[in-house]
């Protein structure tokens, strides 16, 4: 697998066009995807009380429920930083891919950075499918994490 958000989001919408449309369905569906421009939104928060460890489990839990899991290439994040994918459905009906990646830091012994990144292919008609799935996502981590003490 590559770490290439257009090209996931390309094969994604292929399989989508290869299900729903007769022949040439995943090739018409790749050959729209590569010409679409993407919606990106990204959240911030902190969670409490959990090592990037043990919140990545937990997110990746949540992932799982909501998507289908991606496995990247490429270069290793730092030490005591996780990063976690999935592909999950957004817009209309789910029917739009949406790329989330989960980033998650040690910020000291009783809290984690977690950045939340939706990132979808947008057509004619506005979805804001990778914002909407973002703060969907990271609605739902706040209410699986703890928050921090202060």
């Amino acid at each position: 697998m590559t770490d290439d958000e257009d090209l996931i989001l390309t094969e994604a919408l292929g399989a989508v066009g290869a299900a729903g449309g007769g022949s040439g369905g995943r090739f018409g569906a790749k050959f729209a995807a590569r010409r679409l421009k993407k919606n990106v939104h990204e959240v911030e928060l902190t969670v409490g009380g959990v090592s990037p460890a043990e919140a990545a489990g937990r997110t990746a839990d949540l992932l799982l429920r909501m998507g289908t899991p991606v496995r990247t290439a490429g270069a290793r994040p730092p030490d005591g930083v996780r990063v976690v994918r999935a592909l999950v459905g957004g817009g209309f009906g789910n029917m739009n891919p949406v790329l989330v990646t989960v980033t998650l830091t040690g910020t000291g012994q009783e809290a984690t950075e977690v950045r939340v990144r939706g990132a979808a292919k947008e057509g004619l008609i506005k979805q804001r499918a990778g914002e909407k799935t973002a703060r969907q996502v990271a609605t739902l981590l706040t209410q699986h994490l703890p928050t921090p003490r202060g």
